[in-house]
């Protein structure tokens, strides 16, 4: 199956193609956001840290932190189990490591080495020597990049465990709901209260210790949910999918105000206590997060799941975007950078134009690279 067709039992289920672009593009405005948030948390890495900034871009940045990664995990998972099974370990393995690691070692010779470039010029700084613009030495690492490595591990991982004679334990879907949002939030509270929260750095994965479990309880999820054929029926009644957006909105503002008390409304100090407030934060986290992605997966079954041109035209774009996007943020945002657009116009000036820009970078590419094989063909004919 190729990973850019989501499909089940022979039917094209379009809404998680469809779902996959949107989100791509919420990534965007979050890489975005982090040029134009105010708190100066991102000044010191990102690639343009421009000095007109405001609260908005960066509670925007808070709410999609929180579902974002973990939906296209979902999605990934979603695919693994049908590519899996067409496909022996070996065959399966050249796929992913093809799709996932040979774009990933290019980007992180040549993007990387070019983020450094914009961030020193962006800051009026001098170059540097060549050997530190590589992702080895450069103390950010593989920065947005550290996706696709850690997709290839969850697709290894679930490659090994289902070819071999490990029996995995029969969980309903709902089971695996309840338990990811149990699991997930004392994970969660164990990472904040032993001090382990953060990013492990490495040469090939990169990943945040308190997210990283989280990550691949989503990506089975998706998985389980093909194995369940969650998607194979039509959506029943509407009363589930009201409720939750009825309600939503409370987890999220519960956890946007205990996470921003101790920083901002009274540093250094705790409602209750540090273990009640940090329960409380990630319990309403993990409420939020079950909520969003249940929202938005069934907002595009319900609504979104169809084709057409732009859809068409995006969707198998929507990988190589998510590579790409941040460079071309970097430079959009290096020319906003003297302008006098208020700096919240600017965060979406810049997150629109790069989406469209990156997808009319890569059409073109493929339009290009389509003409050229007609052009082969034809002359092997003639």
């Amino acid at each position: 199956m190729n990973d850019m067709e989501i499909k089940k039992k022979g039917s094209r289920i379009y809404f998680l193609d469809n779902l996959r672009s949107v989100i791509i593009f919420l990534v965007i405005i979050y890489h975005a956001g982090g040029v134009y948030e105010s708190t100066g948390l991102w000044a010191s890495f990102w690639i343009i840290d421009d000095p007109s900034t405001n609260n908005t871009s960066g509670l925007i940045n808070l709410i999609l932190d929180i579902f974002m990664m973990p939906t296209l995990f979902f999605i990934s998972g979603y695919l693994a189990p049908a590519s899996v099974k067409s496909k022996n370990w070996k065959a399966f393995t050249k796929t992913k490591f093809k799709r996932l690691i040979i774009p990933w070692l290019i980007a992180v010779l040549t993007l990387i080495p070019l983020y450094k470039v914009i961030f020193l010029f962006s800051r009026n700084l001098p170059q540097e020597h060549i050997s530190t613009y590589f992702h080895i030495t450069n103390p950010n690492s593989q920065n947005w990049l550290w996706f696709l490595p850690v997709l290839f591990a969850f697709n290894i991982i679930y490659l090994f465990f289902s070819k071999s004679k490990i029996k995995a334990p029969d969980i309903s879907f709902k089971g695996a709901v309840l338990g990811i949002f149990l699991f997930g939030f004392i994970y969660s509270l164990g990472m904040d209260l032993l001090g382990l929260r953060g990013w492990t750095l490495t040469p090939i994965l990169d990943f945040q210790n308190e997210r990283i479990l989280i990550y691949f309880m989503f990506f089975l999820l998706g998985a389980n949910s093909f194995h369940v054929d969650l998607f194979g029926a039509k959506p029943s009644s509407r009363k589930l999918y009201i409720i939750v957006n009825s309600i939503s909105w409370i987890p999220i503002n519960v956890y946007i105000f205990f996470l921003l008390f101790p920083f901002v409304i009274s540093p250094g100090n705790y409602i209750f206590s540090k273990i009640i407030d940090r329960s409380i934060l990630w319990l309403s986290f993990h409420l939020s997060l079950i909520c969003f992605v249940y929202v938005f997966i069934e907002t595009f079954r319900r609504y979104f799941n169809t084709s057409g041109k732009i859809w068409n035209e995006l969707n198998p774009n929507s990988y190589t975007v998510y590579i790409i996007h941040v460079i071309m943020i970097g430079g959009i945002a290096l020319a906003l950078l003297e302008t006098t657009i208020p700096s919240l116009l600017k965060h979406f000036i810049l997150a629109i134009s790069a989406f469209f820009l990156c997808n009319c970078i890569i059409s073109f590419h493929h339009l290009i690279k389509s003409k050229i094989n007609f052009a082969q063909r034809f002359l092997n004919g003639a």
